[in-house]
């Protein structure tokens, strides 16, 4: 509220105003690097298992960045294993039939 009241005022306290802002800065600090760690972390792990460099996560601190990496990881391709794909196969009738006995 004093805040308020200090930008309210006609010319205010420029003494008051360098206190406030020096004490703004190291705040403002913090929260960039938690919002720099909340996109660069996950996009390490993500390049890291799609066989990328995870170094390629730092593209996230420059401008427009994370969109360059999201279309470099979107359309290139990855150098892991692809998991085989799943083939449809027709269920068994139920219930299984018993085996058939051994011919002699």
């Amino acid at each position: 509220m004093y805040i308020l009241a200090l930008f309210l005022q006609d010319t205010p306290d420029p003494a008051m105003v360098q206190k406030i802002m020096l004490t703004m800065l190291p705040v403002m600090f913090l929260a960039i690097l938690v919002g720099l760690a909340i996109f660069i972390i996950p996009f390490w792990f993500i390049c890291k298992k799609a066989g990328f460099s995870p170094w390629l996560s730092l593209l996230n601190v420059i401008p427009m960045g994370t969109l360059v990496l999201l279309y470099v990881l979107a359309f290139s391709d990855w150098k892991v294993m692809p998991t085989p794909q799943a083939v449809w196969q027709p269920q068994p009738p139920y219930p299984p039939q018993p085996p058939y006995p051994p011919q002699a």
